[in-house]
């Protein structure tokens, strides 16, 4: 096989694309049984009306909740291409045994219904709205086709954030313990085929994990554990080797999803269901962290994503709520003396805020509004980076938690250098941080918190929420001094 033909599947996932056209299959032979009186077993009778009839009854199906938007398109999707195939592959010639297939049997282009993007933006279910599906999770007992095993996947897809076959293709032993005693998802990257992937998980997923392990092993003593996987299909499957389909925890998913009473929103108003997908703890997952001031870089590898674009597409940061963060803080910023900059600022003006987007670019502790600093994105300083040094600095009360990392950083690098005996006096003199900097961001940090306690708690909060809202969309330029970013808090998905 030549190089420009390799395989590009492998693994347990190899026969899901084949099951699933097969399933979407079964959708077009429900629609002839129901409108054809010989159930389509006459080929030669067959036509264009009854591909016609095939597209209405699956939009009827997405329109009442039986199927999501995305599985009506992948139904008509994976048809057509059958379709097309049989045709392709000779079948229907003179003499084969599709001979009597009609030509317009067959879906054409305007006959796809639009597509749905899977992980587009904006998906994330509202916190309300994952609470209320969290408290329900036992009734999926109740659901045809649910069990045990559907529940702890759902969880587990709630917790972490994979994809759906991400998780019903896991292997029996998907979970190992880091160098600091912590649990760690194993998996595999389908989409990027990316084998043996590691993912940070809470101790109340690892609980999850270990109760379904044990279950599993229970079930199927005799198999070798190098063969078993963790969800195991439900039929056709004696020894326990067969992972999930994605489409049966979709099917699952959909039906427990249509059983529970009207999910509600804040305000009382219902949430549509048709907007809760298998897709969408992925989406929350994401959005969740970055309310929570996960920095991008950060995030985007606990997406498993290789582009941050791709990561900051899977959460949102609306406009209006940017701009009202920016109006919150913009009256307590800083600069390089500590002196307030907007004493009278309460709101900007839309010229404003164009001047502050298009005039500074971030830095590890603040913004730069140098120039050539900005023009550069962030890569040109002309001072070296001598940041709390520069009259072009400026910071406030959202950057705090990189103030305190970097004076944190400052005063080990200036023990580790007094000590170090391998350096002429001139390298450790310009390596080491000096007092006058260390005494500035000591400033900074006192006069930003000092103005923080002057607030009422009301305030305060407001100043939290304005910088959590910033903070999920900030990227720090490279070329920078490097600052270690906080732990994220993986604890976040769901109370324990």
């Amino acid at each position: 096989m030549g190089a420009g033909r390799d395989p590009r599947r492998y693994g347990k996932n190899i026969p899901n694309g084949l099951s699933d056209m097969i399933l979407c299959l079964r959708y077009l032979s429900q629609s002839l049984v129901r409108s054809r009186q010989d159930d389509g077993a006459d080929m030669a009778a067959l036509g264009r009306s009854d591909i016609e009839t095939f597209t209405q009854y699956v939009a009827h199906l997405a329109h009442t909740g039986e199927i999501s938007a995305f599985r009506r398109t992948t139904v008509c999707r994976f048809t057509s291409r059958f379709l097309r195939e049989i045709r392709d592959l000779g079948l229907t010639r003179p003499g084969e045994i599709l001979a009597d297939l009609p030509g317009d049997f067959a879906l054409r282009r305007h006959d796809m219904p639009p597509v749905v993007i899977e992980e587009g933006p904006g998906r994330a279910l509202p916190k309300e709205i994952l609470s209320q599906l969290c408290e329900r999770l036992p009734t999926l007992d109740q659901i045809r086709d649910g069990s045990d095993d559907a529940r702890a996947a759902i969880e587990i897809l709630v917790d972490t954030g994979r994809r759906p076959d991400e998780i019903g293709c896991l292997p029996w032993d998907c979970m190992e313990t880091d160098e600091h005693g912590k649990s760690v998802l194993v998996y595999t990257d389908f989409k990027n085929n990316r084998i043996g992937l590691r993912l940070p998980i809470p101790d109340s997923t690892a609980e999850i994990i270990v109760r379904q392990k044990k279950a599993i092993r229970a079930r199927f003593p005799d198999t070798k554990l190098s063969e078993l996987v963790l969800f195991p299909q439900p039929r056709q499957n004696s020894e326990g080797t067969k992972p999930f389909r994605m489409q049966h925890i979709g099917n699952v998913h959909r039906r427990w999803i249509n059983a529970i009473p009207p999910l509600l929103l804040a305000d009382g108003t219902e949430f549509p269901k048709l907007e809760v997908v298998p897709y969408s703890y992925r989406h929350s997952y994401a959005q969740r962290h970055a309310d929570a001031g996960t920095l991008p870089d950060v995030l985007r590898e606990l997406m498993g994503h290789r582009s941050l674009q791709t990561t900051q597409g899977s959460y949102r940061v609306t406009e209006k709520r940017t701009r009202a963060a920016v109006d919150k803080l913009v009256s307590h910023q800083f600069d390089r003396h500590g002196n307030k900059i907007w004493t009278q600022a309460r709101q900007l003006l839309e010229h404003e805020h164009a001047r502050l987007r298009i005039g500074q670019v971030s830095v590890p502790y603040g913004i730069c509004v140098e120039p050539s600093n900005v023009k550069a994105g962030g890569h040109g300083c002309p001072f070296r980076f001598r940041c709390v040094g520069c009259d072009h600095f400026r910071t406030d009360p959202s950057y705090l938690p990189e103030l305190r990392t970097y004076l944190d950083t400052l005063l080990r690098d200036r023990e580790r250098l007094a000590a170090a005996s391998d350096l002429d006096a001139w390298a450790r003199t310009e390596a080491t941080p000096s007092d006058e900097e260390i005494k500035r961001i000591r400033t900074l940090i006192r006069r930003v918190e000092t103005d923080l306690d002057g607030l009422t708690e009301d305030e305060r909060e407001q100043i939290k929420d304005a910088t959590r809202t910033l903070r999920k969309s900030r990227t720090v330029s490279l070329g920078m001094p490097g600052i270690r970013p906080p732990e994220p808090d993986l604890r976040l998905e769901r109370d324990a």
